[in-house]
């Protein structure tokens, strides 16, 4: 599995959107106060899964932490290469979209639960998602992200 480093400039620009539009909406902390370094290399370390992706309108993962990358089974290069709906198989993917229209409108959701697909095709069930809306520095929109702490194998 190909790591990129943790001090890689994308990895922290990109932790600290995740990092800022998480703190705003929910009003918690996914990881301990610290320099931006040192958060990135706590979110991309941590023992949860998170994930991001992009606004395209077939959006594509901008972002998958070690535990993601383990879970899913793909290296950094290939997850960040997929559509996010491919991470649910195709009977779910409905339900994924209401999901994210639901975030879309409220900001932020911390009940979400459902089934996703591993790249052996391995199928698992994830419990208590927060997913939220990311802004970037520009107060532009950035994407939606994810994360979960829970998740059974089906």
């Amino acid at each position: 599995m190909k790591v990129p480093a943790p001090d890689n400039r994308y990895l922290a620009d990109h932790a600290a959107v995740l990092l800022a539009s998480y703190a705003r909406l929910t009003g918690r902390e996914l990881v301990p106060a610290g320099d931006a370094l040192a958060r990135a290399r706590a979110l991309y370390e941590a023992p949860f899964v998170v994930v991001s992706h992009d606004t395209a309108p077939d959006p594509v993962f901008s972002y998958a932490n070690l535990a993601a990358q383990r879970l899913f089974g793909m290296g950094w290069d290939e997850f960040v290469t997929l559509p996010s709906r491919c991470s649910a198989e195709p009977v779910e993917r409905a339900e994924r979209e209401v999901l994210l229209r639901r975030v879309a409108e409220q900001g932020y959701i911390d009940d979400y639960a459902g089934v996703r697909i591993a790249k052996d095709s391995r199928r698992f069930r994830i419990e208590a998602a927060v997913v939220w809306n990311l802004t970037g520095p520009d107060g532009r929109p950035a994407g939606q992200a994810a994360t979960f702490a829970q998740w059974k194998y089906l």
